[in-house]
């Protein structure tokens, strides 16, 4: 585990993806200051193109906004460009790296991002999760549990059952992914998830600075039940 673990997740766990954010015609800022009003207690910012000065400033701002509402910043897949972000002005907020399968393993990050930055890791199978108990991570993402239309080469939906048998297998913070929507996500909780992970639910049509901030205030309101 890090210096600076997580202190738990909130049920709720939006991830700003810029893929999906492009075609429902949002920045990231606007975006992300949106579901911050809404109540958001995490952000994930979630770029699977290449990262260009523009990106890399965005990640930047939003990154400062999160400190300045006190809601923990978490960087996809790029253990450098977390690193940057916290060395540059990130430490008045938990900055956190979520790592995917074909990431760099969790230890080698840690020696990228040191002690100070938390790590999460996503999951697909039985055999990864027992792998991940042996990481130095601070949660564990687990499916996808649901289709997802959000990655290109999605790993075979996992299904509830699949979900519960994860959490048999950890005690860290588990995440749920994939596919979760306000109609499913009770599910997950039922199966012992602690937070679900939300990416094309989080996004109304259309999608507005006002649409945005309720469709986070609908999803705290779905789930603080």
């Amino acid at each position: 585990m890090s210096e600076r673990p997580l202190n738990g997740l909130p049920r709720v766990y939006p991830i700003l993806d810029g893929a999906a954010l492009e075609r429902a015609g949002i920045d990231w800022i606007s975006a992300a200051e949106s579901l911050l009003e809404g109540g958001a207690e995490i952000l994930q910012f979630r770029h699977k193109a290449f990262w260009s000065r523009e990106v890399v400033e965005s990640a930047a701002r939003v990154a400062a906004i999160c400190a300045a509402a006190g809601v923990p910043f978490v960087v996809n897949d790029r253990a450098d460009y977390a690193a940057y972000i916290f060395a540059e002005g990130g430490r008045a907020a938990k900055i956190g790296l979520h790592l995917g399968q074909d990431d760099l393993e969790p230890g080698d990050a840690r020696k990228v991002i040191g002690g100070e930055i938390f790590i999460g890791y996503s999951t697909h199978n039985e055999t990864q999760m027992r792998a991940a108990e042996h990481e130095p991570v601070d949660y564990v993402a687990f499916g996808p549990v649901f289709g997802t239309r959000s990655k290109e080469r999605p790993d075979p939906a996992v299904g509830l059952a699949g979900l519960r048998a994860a959490r048999a297998l950890t005690a860290r913070p588990l995440v749920a992914i994939g596919g979760i929507t306000r109609d499913n996500a009770y599910h997950c909780f039922e199966a012992g998830a602690d937070s679900v992970a939300v990416i094309a639910d989080m996004i109304p049509q259309p999608c507005t600075r006002k649409n945005l901030r309720e469709r986070m205030i609908e999803w705290r309101q779905l789930n603080s039940r």
